[in-house]
């Protein structure tokens, strides 16, 4: 069975459609509904990015679900790949800008000819003889073609079997004006010299025809044509920070290319750099994608991408991030990485598929959505049977009828979800904090513990020799040509401190046979013919039988007392040497640690380092002693995230290396500096891009925030339906203020939702 699931996985694909017509959440349950009826698909429409993301079998083709979407009655496009010598472009961008410009027209021309309809309606002072026919004039193109769109849009529902936000819109704004018509045409309301007073609430006259809804019609398509254009921009707004993400690349770039005369610069569009070109970065110019320094120093501001406002200093060898600025001297950069493999591009491919996602409040919205728009339609009819019955006249039971057609349609419930998250995500992204996706959001909410690996998120992880002690007989140098030699060949950070160490001291490192990493523990080799050790004094003692000098066990005790790791040497079946290395804490962490407990969580140190080691850099940063898990291997840090939750606790964890990537998996909420390794960053579920340790409490207060927003949105998006359905209802709400008060509330969900634009870190 696990053997078919894995092949059916690898069989999949991926695709993002580009989808044009969605006017509602209702929409985008449809097509939803629709794609996943297909076998093997798995579809998520997202109203808010106009966008669905799929993954379907080998055995469909895209032109399938294409096909799918437009069945349903609206249309889906791939997005264009960009050209290689210009910077990628979102078709469904384009397709904003167009659909905000086409509302601000119609909103223009509508406003427009309304203005005069309302004011003869509203005022009896300005009812000249046949007003009424001048009031139907102006007020029939805003009713045909004002309202154009969600006529269209019913009408295409329609065909399909289905009604959405739209088709209430259309029944109701089309009732008022063919009411109004009927009755001008076949009633005394068209003789010269009617006159019809206003009233704030809906007349309960038996007389139906004294009131024509001209000014109801009109200004209801009019208050919803602004809501949606205003919906337009928002919409375009809050994909801004995704948009100043994707633009913060260079666009050109100056390699070097060999010549007669030597290496000279050539200035090519960026699309043409390939991995293993050399370019220059000038003073105050941005890097133009990932690469190693080769020549030159300087410091370079990464605030665009880290949020962090202080420059760092980079000299040949320190890898460099495209779209960072050089604030300094002139630098000769080796492209590693192009493309979409470019931290920045992979930085906007995590903000885009969170935005796509749905959060599990938003799927509830939808489910709502889905079913809200029959059942308003049926209250409206039970609501004009209601009033008849009750011996109401025609014109009281048919504006109620109305008003509940108008005020119901939950816009904003569509709404209330993926603005914030789109709004949310975006800020995160533009102070170096990736959300992977909205379900991430709740497992901010829920979280009380939360595990720190120390080396790399605590402290810096940059390990340096302190100290050499030999043993009776032996030299500092003889150690070191030993030690640095087996450990040249680690890539631990001990490892590298020790044999940078040895260089640096004039070591020259020979080349080492059998090498082995025990996982943690230490390493062993042979080295100029001597069998070599270096790692911990209980490895050493347990598994060699090798035992330390009374001298260096004095040393050491010192050393971890003071928060530094002894690493002991020895050779030929005797200890010989204490190498005492330490990590500097960051600056930053106590105050981080700080902040993570104002928000109500539990700080756990957790190391593999030595208990003494780290209960010192515990206390340092404000960790309690019972807090600290110490000289736990790679292996055990899942157990230890495991143990925790077996407890009772809900675990966030937060990690940089390769070790640290089966935790981060297994914890509730993963944090992966973005300093670290990308196994640890894939396995994550928030990826912090600077390596300050306090972007972890303000990601945690930002996906906070944004869930504190979403929820806020559809609380007052469901609290508005279930209060203003029975005002309307009872004939307590003119149809006209029904249509403002509706299309206010989706502009105050979208302008709540912009706030957390807004959202300030505490560094």
């Amino acid at each position: 069975m696990t053997t078919h699931v894995d092949e059916t996985q690898q069989q999949s694909s991926d695709v993002e459609l580009v989808i044009g017509g969605m006017t509602c959440a209702s929409c985008a349950a449809r097509i939803e509904k629709k794609l996943n009826k297909m076998p093997g698909v798995t579809a998520s429409v997202n109203f808010a990015t106009e966008k669905a993301k799929v993954t379907f079998p080998s055995e469909i083709d895209t032109a399938d679900l294409v096909a799918t979407v437009e069945a349903t009655g609206y249309t889906a496009t791939l997005p264009a790949p960009p050209a290689a010598d210009q910077p990628s472009e979102d078709p469904s961008q384009r397709a904003k800008d167009a659909e905000a410009a086409a509302w601000w027209q119609r909103l223009v021309v509508s406003a427009l000819l309304t203005a005069p309809v309302l004011a003869m309606s509203m005022v009896p002072a300005l009812q000249f003889d046949n007003w009424q026919w001048i009031s139907l004039t102006l007020a029939a193109p805003v009713v045909v073609w004002g309202a154009l769109p969600f006529h269209r849009a019913a009408w295409t529902n329609l065909r399909h079997g289905a009604a959405t936000m739209d088709t209430l819109i259309s029944v109701g704004v089309s009732a008022a004006f063919i009411w109004s018509l009927w009755a001008l045409l076949f009633t005394h309301a068209g003789t010269t010299g009617m006159r019809m007073p206003f009233e704030l609430l809906p007349s309960r006259s038996n007389d139906s025809e004294a009131h024509i809804y001209l000014e109801v019609a009109a200004a209801v398509t009019t208050f919803i044509v602004a809501g949606r254009y205003f919906e337009a921009r928002a919409k375009r707004t809050s994909g801004a920070a995704l948009r100043a993400l994707l633009d913060m690349g260079a666009k050109d770039v100056a390699v070097l290319r060999d010549g007669p005369t030597g290496q000279h610069e050539v200035r090519i569009p960026i699309g043409q750099l390939v991995v293993g070109d050399h370019f220059v970065v000038r003073p105050g110019e941005k890097v133009a994608t990932d690469g190693a320094v080769e020549t030159g120093t300087s410091a370079v501001d990464a605030s665009m991408l880290t949020g962090e406002s202080v420059p760092v200093e980079v000299g040949p060898g320190d890898a460099v991030v495209g779209a960072t600025v050089n604030a300094g001297g002139r630098l000769v950069v080796r492209a590693t990485r192009v493309g979409a493999d470019t931290q920045l591009a992979q930085m906007a491919r995590l903000v885009e598929d969170a935005q796509n996602g749905k959060a599990e409040v938003q799927r509830l919205a939808d489910r709502v959505s889905a079913v809200f728009v029959p059942i308003v339609i049926g209250l409206s009819l039970l609501t004009l049977a209601g009033w008849l019955l009750a011996g109401h006249g025609a014109t009281a039971a048919f504006t109620a009828a109305v008003a509940v057609l108008i005020i119901a349609c939950p816009c904003a419930l569509g709404l209330a979800t993926p603005t914030a998250l789109l709004v949310g995500t975006g800020r995160g992204a533009q102070l170096g904090i990736l959300i992977k996706g909205p379900q991430i959001l709740e497992s901010t909410r829920r979280v009380d513990t939360i595990v720190l690996d120390k080396t790399g998120t605590v402290t810096t992880g940059h390990m340096g020799v302190t100290a050499v002690h030999a043993a009776e007989g032996m030299s500092g140098p003889e150690v070191l040509a030993i030690a640095g030699a087996l450990e040249n060949a680690s890539e631990h950070p001990i490892g590298r401190a020790i044999a940078a160490h040895a260089t640096e001291a004039g070591s020259d490192l020979s080349d080492v046979e059998s090498f082995t990493n025990h996982g943690g523990n230490g390493v062993s080799g042979v080295v100029d013919g001597h069998a070599a050790l270096a790692g911990r004094r209980s490895w050493l003692e347990s598994e060699w039988a090798l035992t330390a000098p009374e001298q260096l066990r004095a040393v050491a005790d010192v050393a971890e007392s003071e928060g530094r790791t002894p690493i002991w040497v020895a050779w030929d079946g005797v200890v010989r040497a204490v190498i005492v290395v330490s990590d500097t804490i960051k600056d930053s962490s106590a105050q981080a640690i700080a902040e993570l407990r104002d928000l109500g969580l539990r700080p756990v140190l957790l190391t593999g380092d030595n208990a003494r080691a780290a209960q010192a850099v515990a206390a340092q940063v404000g960790i309690a002693a019972q807090d600290v898990v110490a000289e736990v291997l790679p292996a055990d840090k899942v157990d230890v995230v495991k143990r925790l939750q077996e407890g009772g606790a809900v675990v966030a964890m937060v990690g940089d290396g390769v070790n640290d990537a089966a935790a981060l998996a297994q914890a509730d909420l993963g944090l992966a500096m973005g300093t670290g390794t990308d196994v640890a960053i894939e396995a994550s579920d928030l990826t912090l891009v600077t390596g300050d340790l306090r972007a972890a409490p303000d990601a945690i207060k930002l996906a906070r925030a944004t869930l504190r927003t979403i929820k806020g949105n559809l609380f007052w998006a469901f609290a508005y339906n279930v209060a203003a359905l029975p005002l309307a209802a009872l004939g307590l709400l003119n149809p006209l203020i029904a249509g403002a008060a509706m299309a206010f509330s989706s502009v105050f969900v979208l302008s709540n939702s912009l706030r957390l634009r807004g959202f300030t870190p505490t560094r």
